[in-house]
């Protein structure tokens, strides 16, 4: 690290701070946004629950729904499983809900980074000004000969902070667009399954109660 950045590691202490949050933020939200929560297999899960609910194996497909309990989508189909019985108004009012309450979770903390970065940029800037109003207060009274040294040593600590704020900012905008991007298909991923699951039951409905047509 350069030698003015440890000189004024209180000045630019809340920088590294606010750096170090953002790589846990960052390392958390991967995990979770391409690893845990994606639906994998969907073609394959919701065969199968189609095949369960109209066996009325409804407990064998709340426990495949709950093998994969960390994906928000599969809980969306789990809570319409759990209303396979009630009225078509109150398993579209429970779905409402499960989406609802999938969709704060999966957009919970990455909003975080892009206030980081913007914090971080004014920081940065801040630390700028500072650096060089202290440079110039320091110059003012000194000798001829030390004036340069003053000066260039304050413009360093200025800049230094600049390109330190700018250091968390820019990767922090970045990665916050590529969460960003993987929140929205997730969000999606959720409103099409929970269409999937209350088209299931609405078939199974359907030909429990569809009339029996006559030959001949």
């Amino acid at each position: 690290m350069n030698q003015s950045i440890l000189e004024n590691l209180i000045h630019v202490g809340p920088l590294v701070t606010l750096g170090v949050f953002a790589c846990a933020i960052s390392i958390e939200r991967f995990f979770a946004l391409f690893t845990a929560y994606p639906l994998r297999n969907a073609e394959q899960f919701f065969e199968a629950i189609q095949t369960m609910i109209n066996d009325n194996k409804v407990s064998e497909a709340l426990a495949l729904c709950d093998r994969r309990q960390k994906s928000p989508a599969a809980q969306v189909v789990r809570e319409g499983i759990l209303r396979i019985n009630q009225t078509e108004d109150v398993i579209e009012n429970g779905l409402g809900m499960a989406v609802s309450e999938a969709q704060e979770r999966i957009q919970k903390r990455t909003g975080y980074l892009a206030t980081i970065a913007n914090v971080a940029t004014l920081m940065g800037l801040f630390g700028t000004v500072l650096g060089l109003v202290r440079s110039f207060e320091a110059i003012g009274g000194a000798s001829a000969q030390q004036r340069s040294a003053l000066l260039a040593s304050g413009i360093s600590t200025a800049m230094n902070a600049t390109l330190l704020g700018l250091g968390v900012a820019i990767p922090c905008l970045l990665v916050y667009a590529i969460y960003a991007n993987q929140t929205n298909r997730l969000n999606k991923e959720l409103e099409k399954s929970a269409m999937k699951i209350l088209d299931l039951i609405k078939m199974k409905f359907y030909n429990q109660n569809a009339p029996v047509k006559k030959v001949g």
